[in-house]
């Protein structure tokens, strides 16, 4: 028996996050229920991030023991049969010991951050809109600090069933572009590449990020909440529709 590597791409929005869960609409559910109708059998996905409700996927990945061989032409026939805003980019047969989750060496996700005082409206559901001045030199600094193992136990909900609090960051980085004329705002990225990722973490380090830019809290601060600090001394959640898991690396 071998495996099947998936790399799918999702907007998160309609969904109740990648897990299955009863009477809820799920990136998992939807998948696993196209593949029970096309292999006949039951097929259970074993995911490299299960990311939250709102979060978006450029390049999740999966993986499913496989009997035999694909059917012809199976992405596009999945495809057929997926909502819009799922799609199988690529299915792949893999050696047989190929898991998902195991296997990842990192995963990286990226936050987008749209300024200006109008807010873009293509952007709307894909960025976070923020109005209010940023200090771009302060989102630096806090990013080069989470580089190396820190202990992320402030950047993760108190009631969790994380045992190990620590990550390895391997880079971590604030990008900016021009959306484009006539816009006088900015889009902003946060660029991060971790090991793995406790829950609702990236987004807890955005809002974090974002009120020492805004002169809320000091860039100092905000390297004490990475050694160990509680949960109720960071910055608020920021929301799931910024945040986007880009890419899985093996």
């Amino acid at each position: 028996m071998s495996a099947c590597k998936l790399t799918i791409a999702y907007d998160g929005a309609p969904f109740a996050g990648w897990a299955a869960q009863p009477g809820r609409k799920t990136i998992q559910g939807e998948l696993e229920a196209v593949f029970e109708r096309l292999l006949q059998r039951r097929v259970q996905l074993t995911v490299a991030g299960r990311t939250d409700a709102g979060v978006h996927a450029w390049g999740q990945v999966a993986s499913f023991a496989l009997e035999g061989d694909p059917p012809e032409a199976f992405a596009r026939r999945v495809n057929s049969m997926l909502p819009p805003e799922i799609a199988l980019l690529e299915a792949r047969v893999s050696p047989n010991s190929f898991d998902a989750r195991r296997d990842a060496r990192s995963r990286t996700y990226c936050y987008r951050v749209i300024t200006g005082e109008v807010q873009h409206p293509l952007e709307r559901g894909r960025a976070l809109w923020w109005p209010y001045p940023l200090d771009r030199e302060a989102l630096q600094r806090c990013a080069a600090l989470l580089v190396g193992t820190r202990d992320f136990t402030a950047f993760t909900p108190t009631q969790t069933e994380h045992v190990r609090f620590e990550r390895e960051v391997m880079r971590a980085d604030w990008r900016a572009h021009r959306p484009g004329e006539p816009f006088n705002g900015e889009l902003l990225e946060l660029w991060i590449e971790a090991d793995a990722f406790m829950r609702r973490m990236a987004r807890i380090l955005v809002g974090t990020m974002l009120e020492v830019a805004g002169g809320r809290r000091s860039v100092d601060d905000f390297e004490s909440l990475l050694r160990g600090a509680p949960r109720d001394l960071a910055g608020e959640t920021a929301p799931a529709h910024g945040l986007y898991l880009a890419s899985v690396r093996y």
